[in-house]
């Protein structure tokens, strides 16, 4: 009981910095609707920063006080550009496209991270005092105490801010009816700026008073947002007090976690300790928080009609089908090696982005978990395939059978889940799976697992078959035509789908569920059928990353890459095939990323930074993403062609092209969602 108890105040650290990022998360929503994403990379800004002050690393050390000083300016920095820059321009947007953006500002940070101060974790120096203190016969560090009763009265002072002050009464009124606010002369910008500079203040300090605890690090610290996201979940994004409570008991709980492990009765994993409790603990915490407080976040009266990205309706399949086949399948022949194999990775990065377009282009529904799923099939490919011998396309297709019901197992959260809380769930499940599955040196591990070549009547089809395209290196382009077969095929069915009954009820569930419903359409089964289809194209995905690699490793498949490649998915256009074929493109070690480093010697951390900014920029520039900017084009030419033919109509309306969705609405066939 006495190292339960050690371990318990051990945890009051970390659960400190948890508590003050979701204090952050909380102000922010109150403040401006969004739930940031970017909060804990707030923290490991202000900590890196507070780092280099004291360490020399600019050429310039200072004192303790100057460099807190200085890290905190970081971090208010962060949050006018944020507010400036993002939150401001994207007042009027749909939520899922807010919490795109934050996304945006994570990568972007953590790529500036990245390229600023390197991959190596740096110990930062400790502001608090750093003698023990004993209770009850317990010896412990005061900073575990100073820093929660710290947080503690950060909550305090805020609460008190936002219930006496003209200030709380004005953040209370912007959210709940900005029209009503403006009227009586309140500014809802000023307010939302005001609220994300207290956040940015508040995730900074406690960034840098709990480095040295938890240690400054580029990746772990912006994935402490997933625990405070859980606090923030039990807090409804609107109590201070239960935010701050627990924020500070999930670090409790995480550190009393990692005590039993170490316990000689514990279960072990190849003499270990089994991985990633911690991260099942906050999983399992996020689901006990949506069951008590409900999946439904707090209601904004927003000033202005927020729209969805538009979802044309496809209008040629096969002809741009067969072109594209015959350009691919020419280039994986004539390209040298280097780029052949970057080629396949698009088309892998197509797939897998081809589900985003499922089940957030149609749906509406932000899964963070997809590519956590391609990494369970290309694992599970590897268990078939090596350990019972099934041979290839079996083997292939049991390991996408068993993702996709684990996916629509996920998926019947759904259910009660949806928008940007079954984000936040997934992201949870995403990390989960990441360190408790693929970490598993049973199941998976950071080694890899191998993955045979696929044979079909003794054809090898992978990477290392005998015809090798012009230069004769490998890899080989048979198993490039195989990648093209699987993504134009997917690729042909999801643009179908938009055309058929199910993806015109999907629409009208991205639309309004309640209407929907109202319509007839059966919401449950539709939104099964959407994690269904989604989960198996993600699927496929990752047996197709482990034919290509020959082996499987949870390095690839991350909850951070998953984040990326959402932002990939909103670039290209999240709604339309085309924009998967964008996405795939500039994901990760696909084509143009090669070419850029091949050619002017960007690399990957570079990729990143574009990756974010250019999330940005698009979500506030065009929403619909470069597909749908493209498809506005070609419309506004084609009715323009019209018009100059036949004339302006007879009641001067404007010209309309294809069919769009508008919040699952169409211009065309709205009378067809119903079943």
């Amino acid at each position: 009981m006495e190292q339960i108890l050690l371990f318990a105040v051990l945890g009051l650290g970390q659960g400190a910095l948890i508590a003050g990022i979701a204090l952050g998360v909380v102000v922010t929503y109150r403040g401006s609707g969004i739930i940031n994403l970017s909060t804990g990379a707030v923290a490991m800004a202000s900590a890196y920063a507070f780092w280099a002050l004291t360490t020399g690393f600019f050429g310039l050390t200072l004192p303790v006080g100057p460099a807190l000083a200085g890290a905190l300016a970081v971090a208010l920095a962060i949050g006018v550009l944020t507010e400036v820059a993002v939150f401001k321009p994207l007042r009027t947007v749909s939520p899922l496209a807010k919490l795109a953006a934050s996304l945006g500002i994570l990568l972007t940070l953590q790529a500036t991270v990245l390229l600023v101060f390197g991959v190596q974790p740096q110990q930062a120096p400790s502001i608090l005092p750093t003698g023990t203190v004993t209770m009850l016969g317990i010896t412990t560090p005061f900073d575990r105490f100073g820093l929660a009763g710290l947080v503690v009265v950060i909550a305090m002072v805020l609460g008190a801010l936002y219930r006496w002050s003209r200030f709380g009464l004005a953040t209370r009124a912007a959210s709940e009816n900005e029209q009503a606010a403006l009227l009586a002369g309140l500014s809802p910008n000023s307010v939302s700026m005001a609220n994300t500079l207290l956040a940015a203040l508040v995730a900074g300090l406690l960034g840098v008073l709990a480095a040295p605890i938890v240690q400054v690090d580029s990746m772990t610290l912006p994935l402490q947002v997933v625990p405070a996201l859980a606090a923030a979940l039990f807090a409804g994004f609107t109590s201070l007090w239960i935010a701050c409570t627990a924020g500070i008991l999930i670090g409790v709980l995480q550190s009393i976690v990692y005590y039993l492990s170490t316990q000689s009765w514990f279960p072990t994993d190849n003499g270990n300790a089994m991985p990633g409790l911690q991260q099942l603990l906050v999983f399992a915490l996020m689901v006990v928080a949506l069951y008590v407080r409900g999946a439904g976040l707090p209601r904004r009266g927003e000033l202005v009609e927020q729209r969805l990205p538009a979802v044309p309706l496809p209008e040629r399949l096969l002809r741009p089908a067969l072109m594209a086949t015959a350009v691919a399948a020419a280039a994986l022949i004539v390209l040298p090696f280097d780029f052949r194999q970057a080629l396949t990775n698009s088309l892998i990065g197509m797939v897998i982005v081809l589900s985003y377009v499922v089940i957030t282009g149609y749906v509406g529904q932000i899964s963070v978990m997809q590519l956590a799923l391609s990494g369970t099939a290309g694992f599970v490919l590897s268990h078939l395939s090596v350990r019972l011998g099934i041979p290839f396309p079996f083997s292939a297709l049991g390991a996408m059978v068993l993702a996709t019901l684990l996916g629509v197992a996920a998926g019947v959260s759904a259910l009660r889940v949806r928008g940007v809380s079954l984000a936040v769930v997934t992201l949870a499940a995403a990390l989960a799976m990441e360190q408790a599955l693929f970490n598993n040196t049973s199941f998976g591990g950071t080694a890899g697992v191998s993955v045979p070549p696929p044979r079909l009547f003794g054809i090898d089809l992978g990477p290392k078959a005998d015809f090798r395209g012009l230069d004769g290196n490998e890899p080989s382009p048979m198993f490039g035509f195989l990648v093209l077969a699987v993504t134009v095929a997917l690729g042909l069915y999801v643009a179908h789908l938009r055309r058929t009954g199910l993806g015109r009820r999907m629409l009208a569930v991205r639309s309004n569920e309640r209407a929907a419903a109202a319509a007839g359409v059966d919401v449950r089964a539709v939104k099964i059928a959407a994690f269904t289809i989604s989960s198996f194209i993600a699927s496929a995905a990752g047996t197709l990353y482990g034919y290509n690699f020959g082996s499987v490793s949870a390095a690839r498949f991350t909850a951070l890459a998953a984040l990326g490649l959402i932002g990939f998915a909103y670039i290209g256009g999240i709604t339309m095939v085309s924009g998967a074929v964008i996405a795939g493109l500039m994901s990760t070690e696909a084509l143009l990323p090669h070419a850029l480093d091949k050619w002017f010697g960007i690399k990957g951390t570079w990729a990143l930074l574009f990756g974010g900014v250019s999330l940005i920029v698009t979500l506030i520039a065009n929403p619909d993403g470069i597909a749908g900017a493209a498809h506005r084009r070609r419309t506004a030419k084609r009715a323009r062609r019209a018009a100059a033919t036949t004339g302006p109509p007879a009641d001067n309306a404007s010209a309309v092209g294809s069919p769009e969705i508008h919040l699952g609405r169409t211009t065309a066939d709205a009378k067809e969602v119903a079943p």
